[in-house]
């Protein structure tokens, strides 16, 4: 039995904003919006590569979470794998020019990963790794 990880799914507040982030920023392919009427539920599934997909979800009556700085239980980041520490570099600083948040510089980090965390639209954390 070969087990991987199918998707990671998201609520988003402004769903086609957040679908052009990671389709303009990771390279993405988003797939077709699904809609639910009777639900008012709307989605896309956004491909990488072999990777994981990511699933963006809206639905009018989702509340927001508690986005302060402390720690909480559940999925506190995604990460993506950039390639080298140059291309970390490169996208954090490209990011940054485009006005996104950087949570955390570019750095070698205790586990040895080399990354920064920039803040996607609605203040996901995402960590660039090499």
């Amino acid at each position: 039995m070969k087990i991987k990880i199918e998707h990671v799914a998201i609520w988003v507040r402004n769903l086609e904003l957040m679908k052009d982030f990671y389709v303009t920023t990771f390279h993405g392919k988003a797939g077709e919006l699904y809609h639910n009427p009777t639900k008012q539920f709307r989605s896309y599934f956004i491909a990488f590569g072999d990777g994981c997909r990511l699933e963006l979800m809206h639905r009018p009556a989702i509340s927001d979470k508690n986005h302060d700085d402390s720690c909480s239980i559940g999925i506190t980041h995604l990460a993506f794998s950039v390639g080298s520490k140059e291309s970390v570099d490169l996208l954090t600083g490209k990011l940054r020019q485009k006005g996104h948040a950087i949570a955390s510089e570019p750095r070698t980090a205790g586990d040895g990963y080399y990354e920064s965390v920039i803040l996607d639209p609605e203040g996901n954390s995402i960590e660039l790794t090499e």
